[in-house]
Parts: C-alpha cells; structure tokens; sequence
C-alpha cells in the first residue's frame, strides 16, 4: 500500500473482516499481483458477528439436497426469497464449505466418535444439516480465517480503523463534472482512530462487509460494531437497499438486568431444550402446534414477547436441564454453561432465563449473485447485504453459509475483472479537511443519543410494530439526525461519533422501510 500525505492507496479495499469480508480478501490474495487492504473499526480484528455465532453453519445432511434446503430457505422467507440466489446457496455452499473450511483451513468441526461429522439440528430445519464447533462454531471460522489472512503477504489488516464515508467521484471529486458520470466507487474516508486523523483510502474496488445493525436495537446479540456503518454509507453513496424492514429477532439471548444479551444457541432447543414459563409450563404449543420450539424464529419470538405481554413477565425460560444429562451438556454446550455460570444460573440444574433480541438484517445493500452492488466498483456480501436468500426471514445457521459464498464469489468476480481491465476513473479527491474543528466529541451525549435511537427502535420498530409507532420513530429519529448532524458537523471526528452517524441514519432507513411495508410478512410484523 503506498502511503501519501492523507492517502492511502490500495488494489482492493475490504471494510469489515468477519466471514464475508475474510473470504473475500482470501480469495484476492490469491492473486499475487494485487494488494489487499482490509480494515475493521474493533481493535481486535476478530470482534465480529462471525466471532459470536454459536450454533453452526449449514452443511449437507444425510438424507439432504439441495433442492430440500432451497424448501427450508424458502419456506422460512415466507416466500419473498430470490429463487435464483437460493439456488446459489444451495448448489455451490456445501462444496466451498468444505473445500475452504475443512480442507484448506481445517476448522476443527465436531465429529462422530463413529466417524462422520456431527450435524445437528436447529429451528425450521426439515433435517440435521448444520456443523458445529461445540457452541462456539463462529469462533472456531474467524480464527482460521484470520490466521490464514494474516498469513499472506498481499493482505494488510489495519485494526482500529473506521470506515468514515465511501468515496464517489460525484460527490467528492474536486471536478464537480463527475457529477454527470455514473455512480462509481473508489475507496472510502477513513479515521485512524488513534491519531485522531481522517485519511483517504484510494482503491480500484471496494467491498463493503461490515455486518449488521442489531447495536441500534436495545436489545441485541451482536457486538459493539454492529451499528449499520456500511448501510448508512452506501445509503449516503446513492446504492440501492432493500428489505432493510426485515430484522429477525433471535428469540432467546440470556436475560440479566446486569448482564449483556449474549446468544443462546437456537441449538439448544434443536438438542430438546423446551421454552417454558417461569413455573416450568412449555407455552409453544400454544402459539405453532405444528413446530413448537422449532417454529421460525420470528414465530419464536413474537410467541415470547406475547407470552411476556400477557403474563407481565419480563423474561421466559429455556429448560434444558430436563432433557439433557449435565454431562452431555457441558460437553456440547461449553461455552454457554460457562457464561451463565458467571451470572449465577447453572444450566445443568436450572431455568435458563431469556428474552428476544435483534440479531440479523435480512435486507441491505441490494447486490447481484457476484455481490455487485448498484454503485460501479462497490461490492458488499455478508449481513450488510441483501443477495434475496433470506427474504423476509432468515434459515438458522444460513448466514454463514451465505457470506463463504458471496465472500468468495466476490473476490472471483473483482479478480476476473481485474485481469480483464478493472475500468476506473483517473479521479483527484481532495484530503479530508478538519483543521478548523476545535470542538471535541462528548461521550456524554454521544451515548445519551445512542440510548434514545436504541429506545425508540426498541419500542416502535422491534417485533410488533403499527402505523403510529412507526410514524412516532421517524419523527424522532429525523428531529435528532438533525441534532447529530450539527454536532458531526463541528465536532472533531471519534468512533463513537462517526457510529453515532451512521446509525441515526440506519435506523431510518430501517424505520423508513417497515413504515412504507404494510404488509405482515416474515419477521416484519404490522399488528394494523
């Protein structure tokens, strides 16, 4: 990477290195001849939603095809899927799993002590098809992954780098005539955050991966840097989004006043574990006969939060002590037994107490079967994405799946054209000015305001959502990106300030889309 005054220059920048994004940088650099810059705004590279996926990763089950998880991915998404990505998924998704992961970087995926490999089974699933790692199978993927990038000579991970802005000849070029051109990509506006410094990073392409938006939610599994960054500037960038009102809710996160919502493993329930009031009474039955605990996971958690509603409880529970051995459950579930051990509830006797949380975004940056965004040069794959897999709700354990695929398709895609003559513009971006910004941000309000978006997305466009709440959010979350905007405006630039931005912005497009769907479908649910 060749440095300038405020610049960096680069083959292909990749924003985000979970699955999607590590994938796809791997996949570059193959190519000898090209540099790869990846950049994550967590000071460690591996704090992504891939690190914090317990459950597993969709593989091939015994008496599977493709055709039978295409049914399963379709049925889930409530019929709004795209058929044509499904197919994707489906063909290419088992076999890349385990050329990539099994044989090249050798996650250590849990076995049969016959042989075989273990596959479970997990909500909505019409067979066990899903690889595990015990119950922590994202961790087992991004440090294998993160290895293997660290590895390669062409590949520079920058940490504690944050993603600023997108660059676009029409909005940034000191030649205000590339405003008549078509919208293209080169590059992104990037804070160091240890300097304090905004630099511009030049690239020929660049690959949007930076998860989701749970972290604009009050409730959520995802980590800290899940606020909507790579929505938001793409948004800003004029890329196409779509189905963004479609956020599906993990029905079970453990549940403390005290503690953080971290996941419980819907493989809990897919081992026999029931959901269960606080008396020890499955509920349900009561609300999917047909499924149970297995239903789809915006059935499961819209089923709690009316289960919650009606008993002025402020949490279920998960009961897995009564159908599984303490053993057997320290040995598949290690790392859940451990963490609610440190908040005082042992799994293998008691009640585990939980309550739904954001967890995935099924829509977002709108890309093509290569991960080809609507902007020239300007891909995105992972959560940040919308391929049209998912529809209007999201398979359990098929977002992994989903970025290993577009992750690697991308990366094929920047290659082929690379050696085919990537075309683009000879284009000069003036440095990010910021001389005459004297004010330093507030962490004061920076989280007051981050409280008031998770609120009022919590409230108004969570599970259960109606023409007056969503009209209440948009309302309030206009008024204070105005309010954010003037400080963004004055303020010298922190992480916490840019993904302040970013996730007003976010949440408007998530409250924007759920206000103009009024149709119930999937985990977008309109009770008007």
């Amino acid at each position: 990477m060749d440095v300038g005054v405020g610049t960096l220059r680069t083959d292909v920048l990749v924003i985000g290195c979970g699955i999607a994004g590590a994938t796809a940088a791997l996949r570059l650099s193959r190519e000898e001849d090209l540099h790869v810059t990846v950049i994550t705004g967590a000071q460690e590279p591996k704090e992504t939603s891939t690190y914090y996926a317990q459950g597993g990763i969709i593989y091939r089950g015994l008496d599977d095809s493709a055709e039978l998880l295409a049914e399963d991915i379709i049925r889930v998404g409530d019929g709004l899927n795209s058929e044509e990505a499904v197919a994707v998924l489906c063909e290419e998704g088992p076999s890349l799993l385990r050329r990539m992961l099994i044989e090249e970087l050798e996650v250590p995926f849990d076995a049969q002590p016959s042989g075989g490999w273990h596959l479970t089974l997990e909500g909505a699933q019409s067979t066990a098809r899903i690889l595990h790692v015990a119950d922590a199978t994202g961790r087992a993927i991004e440090e294998r992954l993160l290895s293997a990038l660290l590895s390669r000579p062409n590949v520079e991970l920058l940490s504690g780098y944050t993603a600023v802005d997108l660059l676009t000849p029409a909005h940034h070029a000191t030649d205000r005539r590339a405003v008549y051109e078509p919208l293209s990509c080169c590059g992104a506006y990037v804070l160091q955050q240890q300097s304090g410094k905004v630099v511009s990073c030049m690239a020929q392409a660049t690959v949007v991966a930076t998860g989701g938006v749970g972290q604009i939610y009050l409730h959520t599994t995802n980590p800290p840097t899940a606020r909507g960054d790579g929505l938001a500037m793409a948004h800003r960038a004029g890329a196409r989004v779509i189905n963004a009102e479609y956020v599906q809710f993990h029905p079970t996160a453990f549940y403390d006043r005290y503690a953080p919502r971290f996941l419980i493993s819907e493989a809990v329930r897919g081992e026999g574990a029931r959901l269960v009031t606080e008396a020890g009474e499955p509920f349900m039955q009561r609300y999917d006969p047909e499924w149970v605990d297995l239903a789809p996971r915006d059935v499961v958690s819209r089923s709690i939060h009316r289960e919650m509603l009606a008993t002025g409880a402020k949490c279920v529970y998960l009961d897995l002590a009564s159908y599984m051995t303490a053993d057997r459950i320290r040995e598949r579930f290690p790392n859940i037994y451990k963490q609610c051990l440190d908040y005082g509830v042992d799994v293998t006797t008691e009640l585990i107490p939980v309550v739904p949380a954001a967890h995935y975004c099924c829509g977002g940056i709108w890309v093509d079967h290569f991960g080809r965004s609507s902007v020239k040069n300007l891909y995105a794959v992972g959560e940040v994405s919308c391929t049209g897999v998912h529809g209007a709700n999201r398979l359990a354990s098929s977002g992994l799946l989903e970025g290993l695929v577009w992750g690697w398709r991308a990366g094929r895609d920047i290659v082929d054209r690379f050696h085919g003559g990537l075309e683009t513009p000879s284009v000069d971006i003036p440095p990010w000015y910021d001389e005459d910004l004297t004010e330093k941000a507030d962490p004061a309000l920076i989280v007051q305001d981050m409280t008031t978006i998770r609120h009022i997305m919590w409230n108004y466009v969570g599970l259960i959502r109606s023409k007056k709440r969503l009209e209440r959010a948009i309302d309030d979350l206009s008024s204070l990106e105005k309010e954010i905007e003037k400080f963004y405006r004055t303020t010298r630039l922190t992480d916490g300030l840019v993904g302040l931005r970013h996730a007003v912005q976010a949440a408007l497009i998530v409250g924007g889309a759920a206000w103009e769907n009024k149709e119930s479908r999937g985990c977008h649910f309109r009770e008007d």
